[in-house]
């Protein structure tokens, strides 16, 4: 019989497919928008080293990898370590290991169908899209497995949909589920099948898949140690008594507290191996300068954050965290388990200094946690399943949600709207719900200030044409008049120019000029800034720039202009300066500063 959660299951698992094959075909990508490409070509590189080249300490092979492949602008993946010379894998080997089945697949029908044997050709591209799509739905099977037996077949079936739809989970399943999350919710899932299981009837298996499992999260991203709390944990309440009977359970059965922990250290045991191989140190922090900030964790950016604050872009999780109050009386021996897990969980990822996680959709960090937070969301389902107001109230917001979050995958794949790590609160508010904007709402990235209104009082603060520029800066043919600034590598700045302000003098600043550049590029780093600066005397009191290579196209002259509010601080001057980046030549005309009210 097909019951409501197996149609759940049935859809998401066919919904992630489509996605994953149909909607953005990546094993036909290349580049740095390949399967194997950023951190999953780091995770990943151990393979091709270890079975093809033979070469895990030198890493010669990397060169002609950034040359065929480019999965990375350079050589991001290992660094030279101090004492032994040789590379060191930033990335630990976890998701190698979990890749290694498919990768074998991919070498062994890679020169028989005519492809390189070389680990980056599209075989190779195709087996760990496929594998991690794979490992998708076997995760998602786990949960199904898990919360139907306990919160029914409805409360099941939603809190899938939820998380395939109304999550960034659909976008590091199907679309980035070569990373490690999508990989780690699967086992989390299991472990929560797992761990209920031993403490019901204890056995060797349950107990050394148990370790195994913990071993290979850990192994997978060393901060996912913190999953060996939940088989710990799991069942402990802080009542009377509870605590010397979990104590007698482990003496009774302290061979298969053994075997876990063995079988844990087995598997972790890789990695430190292989850091003695490439650098002579059993321990080596491969992240170098990246760490947390273990008394200033990023809370408020990292949960609310415009830029990638996780409940803005999957708000419904909302009733997951709500949840935890159900889940207390529907399963008191998961409560406690679950909720100190989950607490330890975000605040170690958000006491990361690196909080973006390198431009995470709504911070990717979270997603594995998914698979834990799916039995509060259970519980919250099962709630509102028996209250209906509540449930027509919660469906028409769940849908509003769900729709929201596909929007926001699609925008930040092919819809070209969402823009991430670099999100501002204006425009995000400017292309919420849309499908198309004019293309010069790209430069509230970078100010963070909209001005629609009708401005008053406007006038003039600063000019200049650069029609006196000496010849080495000075552009021809020029965009208007006899000279345009030309920056480029060789001239990476231009003048800076002064102009007399203070306090109560205007509302609001409008910069504008006239600019071209050769060749349109994308990543931000790189592109020229038209930067305005408040000052008191030499100290910067506010500062805003546009990036005006974010609109520009190809040799294309356009007149662009950005806003923002003067500053509700002390100042007594204005600068104005245009600064450069990267190696597209940029050319500005007639650049102007001009205040007004509002």
């Amino acid at each position: 019989m097909k019951t409501p959660s197996w149609l759940a299951w049935l859809f998401c698992s066919l919904f992630l497919i489509t996605v994953a094959f149909g909607y953005l075909p990546r094993q036909q990508a290349t580049g740095t928008a390949a399967v194997i490409s950023w951190d999953v070509s780091g995770y990943y590189l151990y393979l091709p080293a270890i079975f093809i080249h033979h070469d895990l300490r030198e890493l010669r092979f990397h060169e002609q990898m950034l040359r065929d492949y480019a999965p990375t602008p350079d050589f991001q993946q290992a660094y030279r370590h101090p004492v032994s010379g040789h590379y060191v894998l930033k990335y630990s080997a976890g998701l190698a290991v979990q890749f290694l089945p498919f990768f074998w697949v991919a070498h062994a029908l890679a020169a028989p169908l005519g492809y390189p044997p070389d680990g980056f050709s599209p075989p190779y591209q195709m087996a760990i899209l496929a594998g991690s799509v794979l490992m998708a739905i076997v995760g998602l099977g786990l949960v199904r497995r898990a919360l139907r037996p306990r919160f029914g077949e409805w409360p099941t079936a939603l809190t899938l949909l939820a998380i395939m739809l109304g999550t960034n989970y659909l976008c590091y399943s199907a679309l980035a589920g070569a990373m490690a999350h999508n990989w780690l919710f699967t086992w989390y899932a299991a472990l929560l099948l797992l761990t209920p299981a031993f403490y019901r009837h204890p056995t060797l298996g349950r107990a050394l898949a148990i370790g195994a499992i913990v071993g290979l999260m850990t192994l997978t991203r060393p901060t996912d140690i913190l999953a060996v709390l939940i088989p710990l944990l799991w069942g402990l309440r802080p009542e009377r008594g509870v605590g010397q009977a979990r104590l007698a359970f482990w003496r009774q059965h302290a061979g298969l507290l053994v075997g876990a922990v063995l079988a844990g250290a087995a598997v972790l045991s890789i990695q430190p191996l292989y850091w003695h191989y490439v650098g002579g140190e059993w321990v080596i922090y491969s992240y170098q300068d990246q760490g947390f900030s273990w008394l200033q964790p990023h809370f408020w950016n990292g949960i609310f954050s415009f830029d990638s604050g996780w409940l803005l872009y999957s708000p419904l999780l909302v009733v997951a965290l709500v949840g935890f109050g159900s889940l207390r009386r529907q399963q008191p021996e998961a409560f406690w388990a679950l909720l100190v897990f989950f607490v330890l969980f975000a605040y170690i990822a958000f006491a990361w200094d690196e909080w973006r996680y390198g431009g995470a959709l709504g911070q990717r960090a979270m997603v594995q946690s998914y698979a834990v937070l799916a039995w509060p969301f259970a519980a919250a389902h099962r709630w509102l399943l028996a209250r209906r107001p509540w449930l027509l109230a919660y469906a028409s917001l769940a849908i509003v949600l769900c729709y929201y979050s596909v929007w926001l995958t699609h925008q930040a794949y092919r819809g070209g709207l969402l823009f991430v790590g670099q999100m501002k609160g204006a425009y995000w508010w400017r292309i919420l719900g849309r499908y198309d904007v004019p293309r010069e709402t790209r430069l509230l990235l970078d100010t963070d200030f909209d001005f629609t209104g009708t401005p008053r009082h406007y006038r003039t603060l600063w000019r200049q044409d650069f029609e006196a520029l000496p010849g080495a800066t000075c552009a021809q043919p020029a965009l208007q008049g006899r000279c345009s600034l030309v920056l480029d590598e060789a001239h990476p700045a231009s003048a800076e120019y002064t102009i007399p302000a203070r306090p109560g003098q205007f509302e609001w600043v409008q910069g504008s000029a006239l600019a071209c550049t050769d060749r349109e590029i994308w990543n931000s780093w790189e592109m020229t800034q038209f930067v305005v600066r408040f000052c008191k005397g030499s100290e910067v009191m506010r500062e805003r720039s546009a990036r005006f290579q974010r609109v520009l196209l190809p040799n294309r002259a356009q007149l662009l202009r950005f806003y923002f509010q003067a500053p509700p601080v002390e100042y007594d001057h204005i600068t104005v300066v245009f600064l450069h980046a990267g190696h597209t030549a940029v050319r500005f005309d007639n650049a102007q500063l001009a205040a007004f009210d509002e």
